[in-house]
Parts: structure tokens; sequence; C-alpha cells
């Protein structure tokens, strides 16, 4: 079963200020293990779906999109550069109409951070700055298994 996982932070755990916007504002350390066979390439999407307010959400904001990531790459380091991203991974927009990873940054509450990896049947055609929604069009069908590692944050006073 596939499986993914930070040192930074636990599974439901706090993620420490350094990967927030109150911190360096560095994409977290990631790790995963038991990509199916079946799998010909991995995405990764991290989200929060509690914005803007968890008490009263509108919207899912995205933090970052990578896609094509190859099998031979079991991770990511922390603070990954996109010249440091394993050969062939491409990066999607995020909501700040960016590529790359933009830390939490939540206004008001404790907001949760979806990090979700999917293991693809196929590589998907290269896109010029694709949004989230448009990878997951793309996904359709071809999605053989999900991971799931979720980090909160509130930001400090």
């Amino acid at each position: 079963m596939l499986t993914l996982k930070s040192s930074a932070f636990t599974n439901g755990g706090n993620i420490p200020a350094k990967y927030t916007c109150d911190g360096v504002d560095i994409s977290p350390p990631l790790i995963w293990d038991d990509v199916p066979e079946l799998a010909r390439s991995l995405v990764l999407i991290v989200d929060d779906p509690d914005a803007p307010d968890p008490a009263a959400p509108r919207m899912t904001w995205v933090h970052w999109v990578l896609y094509n990531i190859p099998l031979d790459a079991n991770g990511l380091p922390e603070d990954v550069s996109s010249l440091a991203l394993p050969p062939g991974t491409e990066q999607g927009q995020n909501d700040w109409k960016k590529c790359g990873y933009g830390g939490p940054c939540p206004p008001i509450g404790r907001h949760r951070y979806f990090h979700k990896l999917y293991a693809l049947d196929t590589v998907l055609k290269s896109m010029y700055k694709p949004t989230k929604a448009q990878i997951e069009m793309a996904m359709q069908g071809h999605v053989v298994a999900v991971a799931e590692l979720v980090g909160t944050y509130e930001k400090s006073s």
C-alpha cells in the first residue's frame, strides 16, 4: 500500500513554522514507499480545504502541484528547488499563480493541509503551468493508488 510520510511532522500533527509563511516558507521533506507495480508516474498535490476560515470554508487553496514524478524517486528533500526536483518532474500552478511550493499561511484558525500522492498508470502529457483541476482531469481513470499525509497549522498571534 502506497505510503507518504514526513520527518518534519506526523499525520494529523502540527506543521513546524519553518515550512509556513511565519518561517522561511520552504517545502517539508517527504518520503514515500510501496509504489504499486502498475504505476508509471506520481503526482503530488498539497491543498487546504479550510480556506479561508475553518468555521466557514469557502474554497480549497492549492499550495503545490507536481506531476510526472519518476518512479525512481522515493521522496523530496526539504526545501527542494525546481532545479533539484527529480528529473522529468513537472510543476503545476498553485493558487498564488506561481509554480512551486507555497506554505501554510491561514488567515484565521487552525487549517488542515492535505499532502496527496497519487500513483498513475501513465505519464501525463506535458502542460504549461497546469492547475490542480487540469491535473485532476488528466489523471481521471489512471489513479492506481493514493497516499495522504495531513498536517495542521495555525498562525501565531
